[in-house]
């Protein structure tokens, strides 16, 4: 059997963890392969940890196909469906997901001709692109539009190592966002100085921003503008305390080693 491994799918979406991959091992060694791993053509799109390990230990498996798409641009599709629809899928990385269908169906549009997108039933109605607000990628991912805006902040300015620490749970999206203002050398410093130090240098690009940014009064203006500034300012309090309760969790986990010790 000629199975194919297309780089660009394979590393597609993130890699398993090294516990997830010891854990993926351990079960097939002990219950053989029981999912088929789909193959596009001879081109391998699901089951490529499970295919490494098979074949790096002889385990048998099973293949079926999947003909149904046209353009690898469709087969990324639907990985990308697979992956939003997993529970163990984190926020950080179903909101890449979802920004990736974005771009792949943008990008689509653009390479359509005005005929084709609109009939001579529909002229007068305006075409709306699929996925054209953040608020349908949000829902696609399941969390809020802020968070998708955050993580778009991340893709465009975060250095690799922040992403990496995104990625890993050492630090939150919103504080990564924050750490992603910072110039490239002072992102991996923070990294580098571990969890106190990336929320210490989240902490500081927050304040400089709030004394940056001039206080509104919530009592003024119509009662859609006072709206709108409470609900800034309830995000901006969510975040401060998601950052405490992080804060919170590594002193209990210091005081928990001093007692051990």
């Amino acid at each position: 059997m000629n199975i194919t491994i297309n780089d660009e799918l394979r590393t597609y979406v993130d890699p398993l963890t090294p516990a997830e991959h010891e854990a993926l091992e351990r079960s097939l060694l002990t219950e053989g392969c029981r999912e088929a791993l789909i193959l596009w053509r001879d081109v391998l799109i699901d089951g490529h940890n499970r295919y490494a390990i098979c074949s790096q230990h002889g385990i048998p498996f099973r293949t079926v196909q999947n003909d149904s798409f046209d353009s690898i641009e469709d087969v990324k599709l639907w990985m990308i469906d697979n992956q939003l629809a997993r529970r163990s899928v984190t926020d950080f990385q179903r909101g890449l997901m979802a920004l990736r269908k974005k771009e792949i169906l943008a990008a689509r549009v653009v390479q359509k001709s005005d005929d084709e997108l609109q009939t001579e039933a529909d002229q007068a109605v305006p075409f709306s692109p699929p996925w054209n607000t953040r608020q349908e990628v949000a829902r696609a991912a399941r969390v809020s539009a802020n968070t998708i805006s955050q993580i778009e902040r991340i893709q465009k300015a975060a250095a690799p190592e922040l992403v990496d620490a995104v990625r890993s749970g050492a630090i939150s999206i919103s504080s990564a966002a924050n750490v992603a203002s910072l110039p490239r050398e002072a992102q991996v410093a923070a990294v580098a100085g571990g969890k106190k130090e990336l929320q210490q240098a989240a902490r500081q690009v927050r304040e400089q921003k709030s004394a940056a940014k001039p206080k509104k009064d919530v009592d003024t203006g119509t009662p859609e503008e006072q709206v709108k500034a409470l609900k800034a300012q309830v995000a901006e309090l969510k975040d401060r305390v998601a950052t405490l309760i992080n804060e919170n969790e590594v002193l209990k986990q210091k005081l928990v080693l001093l007692g051990e010790a």
